[in-house]
């Protein structure tokens, strides 16, 4: 029996205008749903307040049970929901299984949240009991974007409901279903008591009433950094707790020594995978100049040799950009690029929403898809001399949310590292890795830092309470 029924899969009637949810590989209308209207934030945040403050006193192994089953689902309808991702979100089928299978993992980390020591006992001053607990914060607002729809839902959802949270989820319009209505789904399989996860796809007016409401102390909001910027701006006039992952134009080092008949695959699948809209894929090569004119060749070979299309009807790399709007934003960087002497290498050009992998040489610090962030299958290649200057290219920027150094000495890209300000490292590897166990966030225009994995749930979706416990009633002098 299918998972997901367009007939009942928005249970609660919204009044907001009909969306077609659209497959960018054909333009074919998928299915339709209804859209939130900003004044249905309030009545979902207060269902959710009302539900969280019994969901809150349910012994954590039930709260466990339901997020292990919540694991368990998503394994159990993989082929129903594989075919969504691909569809809806122009992901290959590899990229979709990836997505199932970081969703079913953050489900049972989060269960394990659930019976994680609460607190901690505190020395006092005084004759009593001194301890810390931490309890939910309430109803947390999470806002999700399209390009690892799956991922970027659960990773907020499933930690917050395991330690006693209710949810309002805000996903992405373009990706409303495997992004949000496909959690509301397995959740309700699973068990969850109603009321304890609302999901209201809409545009950015939801969001800004959802950051806006009383009822909704934290907002985890995943997605661009100028849409950060004005989240994070209107969460501080109203008081209330923002933790925010944003975009990047994270490096790829590759030192002298490195072994290049690896590093191409490497390279390109940092700077390719998913059409490069992923927020840690790497958008700037940085090669040693001995390795330069060599690295450039190879990976503009591997370019063009990576097929690119439907990936729901062909076996290809690179399905399609998600829109026309992304599209026009990847192809003007590129064409702004070589206008100002980039050389290009391979790609640049595209069929409809399908856009080649592109790599482009000669670029520095004024070359448009060098310096920002594209969020398309791009890859700039730039030349260093020195790891002092290697150091310095990385590190200048805006950005600091995902670093990669390859060479054959781990000792010496350790220390390289080091002098680099990012959120993440990898060594000998690319710059797009996630794993449900380890935290992830960037730093400076990438975000507010870690928020995902092990202590930064517990962080981000509970606050600490002091307590203290006196045999009789305290005196004082008066």
């Amino acid at each position: 029996m299918p998972l997901l029924d367009p007939k009942t899969w928005q249970s609660r009637p919204l009044s907001g205008p009909e969306y077609a949810v659209t497959e960018p590989a054909t333009g074919d209308t998928l299915a339709t749903v209804t859209l939130a209207s900003a004044e249905e934030v309030g009545t979902a945040a207060e269902a959710a307040r009302a539900a969280q403050a019994e969901w809150a006193r349910v012994p954590h192994f039930v709260r466990a049970g339901v997020l292990r089953k919540a694991g368990d689902l998503f394994a159990a309808h993989a082929d129903e929901l594989r075919d969504w991702i691909v569809r809806e979100s122009g992901s290959i089928p590899g990229k979709a299984d990836f997505e199932l299978h970081v969703a079913a993992q953050e489900c049972y980390e989060a269960a394990a949240l659930a019976s994680r020591p609460a607190g901690q006992i505190l020395p006092s001053e005084a004759p009593r009991l001194s301890y810390t607990r931490r309890v939910p914060v309430g109803v947390v607002g999470v806002i999700s974007p399209f390009n690892a729809p799956l991922i970027l839902s659960i990773r907020s959802v499933a930690p917050a409901l395991a330690l006693g949270n209710a949810v309002v989820l805000k996903p992405d319009p373009r990706t409303a279903v495997c992004g949000g209505l496909s959690l509301a789904a397995v959740f309700a399989e699973a068990g969850l008591p109603e009321n304890l996860l609302h999901v209201l796809p809409g545009g950015p007016d939801v969001g800004q009433a959802l950051v806006a409401d009383p009822r909704v102390p934290v907002i985890s909001f995943t997605g661009s950094t100028a849409a950060g910027r004005a989240v994070g701006e209107a969460g501080g006039r109203h008081l209330k707790r923002v933790h925010l992952e944003l975009g990047g134009n994270s490096a790829l080092v590759v030192l002298e020594d490195a072994d290049i008949d690896a590093v191409i695959s490497t390279a390109a699948w940092g700077s390719f995978f998913h059409q490069g809209q992923i927020c840690m894929t790497t958008g700037r090569h940085l090669v040693h100049q001995s390795l330069y004119e060599d690295y450039v060749e190879r990976l503009a070979a591997k370019a063009d040799a990576l097929a690119v299309g439907d990936p729901h009807r062909e076996q290809v790399h690179l399905g399609p950009i998600i829109d026309d709007a992304q599209l026009a934003k990847v192809h003007g960087l590129v064409e702004a690029s070589t206008s100002r002497g980039a050389k290009l290498a391979a790609g640049g050009t595209h069929d409809r929403l399908f856009y080649r992998p592109t790599v482009l040489a000669g670029v520095d610090d004024h070359t448009p898809a060098y310096a920002e962030e594209v969020f398309g299958p791009v890859a700039p290649v730039r030349s260093f001399t020195t790891a002092d200057e290697a150091a310095a290219l990385a590190g200048n920027g805006e950005y600091g949310l995902s670093l990669g150094i390859v060479t054959r000495d781990t000792a010496r890209g350790l220390d390289l590292a080091e002098r680099i300000p990012t959120g993440i490292v990898h060594i000998n590897d690319q710059t797009v890795n996630d794993e449900a166990v380890a935290p992830f966030g960037g730093i400076a225009a990438s975000g507010t830092g870690a928020r995902f994995g092990g202590e930064a749930n517990l962080e981000a979706f509970t606050d600490v309470r002091w307590t203290t416990v006196r045999g009789d009633v305290a005196s004082y002098p008066f």
